[in-house]
C-alpha cells in the first residue's frame, strides 16, 4: 500500500498554503485525491514533488495554463523535450518584450525627472504638466 497525504501534510512538504492546494486541484494542475472514509483527501506522494514543479515554474513566469501543458506533455509517451524546449523560447522571447517596455517606461521616467528641478510649488511641476500633455 502507498503511503498517502493530507491535503495539510502536502501543503507543508511543499510550502504553500492549503488553499493554493485547494485553488491548483479546482484549476486541474493537481488531480483530486481519494477520500478516506472520514471526507479526507488522500493525496499520493508524489503531489508534493508536483506542487513544487508547479510553484516552480510560476517563479520562472509561465502562466497556470501553461504548466498545465508542460505537466500533460510530462505523461504524454510521444512527447518530445523540443516541445518543452520551444515552450520555454516562447517564454524567453516574452520576458525579453517585457524586458524592453520595462526599459523604455525607465527611460520616459528618467527624463520626467531630469525636467524637474525639485523647486517650487506643485503648480508648476513639470512633471506633472508633462503628464497631462501625454508629453511623456
Amino acid at each position: 500500500m502507498t503511503h498517502t497525504l493530507t491535503i495539510g501534510a502536502v501543503a507543508k512538504l511543499a510550502e504553500v498554503n492549503i488553499e493554493t492546494m485547494r485553488y491548483y486541484e479546482r484549476r486541474g494542475l493537481v488531480p483530486r485525491p481519494p477520500r478516506s472514509t472520514s471526507n479526507y483527501r488522500q493525496y499520493p506522494e508524489e503531489t508534493v514533488r508536483r506542487v513544487r514543479f508547479i510553484k516552480r515554474a510560476q517563479e520562472l513566469g509561465f502562466t497556470l495554463k501553461e504548466i498545465k501543458g508542460l505537466l500533460a506533455l510530462r505523461v504524454t509517451p510521444r512527447a518530445k523535450s523540443s516541445q518543452v524546449r520551444e515552450r520555454v523560447r516562447h517564454k524567453i522571447e516574452a520576458v525579453d518584450a517585457k524586458i524592453k517596455a520595462l526599459e523604455a517606461m525607465r527611460s520616459a521616467l528618467a527624463s520626467l525627472e531630469v525636467r524637474c528641478s525639485g523647486r517650487g510649488n506643485i503648480g508648476t511641476c513639470s512633471i506633472l504638466r508633462s503628464l497631462d500633455e501625454n508629453d511623456a
